[in-house]
């Protein structure tokens, strides 16, 4: 009795530690939630993400290694005294964890937050959000803005003080102030991809997404989630890292074809 006590304390000693071990990723949403996004933007997002997350392609992404599945969890932010948790770190592992999510996500409501744009602080909170998460293979924040940093800290400086750490972090950026062809005006996707891909992104093969204002908010979450979970190791082995192995990042504009129409 005695030496199946002992196995059984050793059972719930490592139990927990082969399940974490099995993740192949963590994936945090960060939500623009600051004075630049009225309320209409704001439903526009949430039902983007929503949406997104329940997409057939989307959630075979999500389910298409069951030995080793994403943990999700999804927070807000404005300033840098603000960031509010939507759903803290799940496990996905059935289309009923994506669908549980949905309704949080639709059953949300805002809660009065300052106006600046903090995007520093939001990519530091990531760090202690990741931390205390659960252990995955590959980490990756994936952060939506339709501006520009304008409060402290300055996230180029976390990220050329390595106080960002080894998480990935790709942009959604939502370009709210566009014409009708890619030639456009200065606050538009040009310039606000070119701003997020300077200062923001980081990581092998990070990425910047484009949403042609919130109406186009799911289409590019869609876009944004089949690429980073295809870029995922499907294996039941962590990824290896190549000595000197280098990537490039990128920027996805929207294809004519995926453009709302109206625009």
């Amino acid at each position: 009795m005695r030496a199946g006590a002992g196995l059984l304390a050793v059972a719930a000693v490592f139990v927990p530690t082969m399940a974490a071990a099995a993740c192949r990723l963590a994936l945090a949403l960060a939500l623009d939630v600051s004075g630049s996004v009225d309320e209409r933007e704001y439903v526009l997002q949430m039902n983007g993400v929503a949406e997104a997350l329940v997409d057939a392609d989307v959630q075979a992404a999500f389910l298409a290694a069951p030995g080793a599945p994403v943990a999700l969890t999804i927070f807000e932010w404005s300033s840098s005294s603000y960031q509010r948790e939507i759903l803290g770190w799940r496990f996905v592992e059935s289309a009923d964890d994506l669908q549980d999510i949905r309704r949080v996500l639709l059953a949300w409501r805002r809660a009065p937050a300052p106006e600046a744009t903090g995007l520093g602080a939001a990519l530091l909170h990531a760090t202690t959000v990741f931390r205390e998460g659960p252990f995955c293979w590959q980490q990756t924040l994936d952060v939506s803005a339709d501006g520009k940093n304008n409060d402290w800290p300055v996230p180029e400086r976390l990220r050329n003080e390595n106080r960002l750490g080894d998480m990935n972090i790709n942009a959604l950026v939502i370009a709210r102030d566009f014409q009708s062809t890619l030639a456009m005006t200065p606050n538009g996707v040009t310039e606000l991809s070119a701003y997020f891909q300077a200062r923001i992104i980081q990581g092998p093969g990070a990425f910047v997404e484009v949403a042609v204002g919130y109406e186009d908010y799911a289409r590019a979450m869609r876009r944004k989630l089949l690429r980073e979970l295809a870029t995922t190791p499907l294996g039941l082995a962590p990824p290896s890292k190549r000595e000197g192995e280098t990537m490039t990042a990128s920027v996805t504009p929207p294809r004519p074809a995926d453009r709302p129409t109206g625009q």
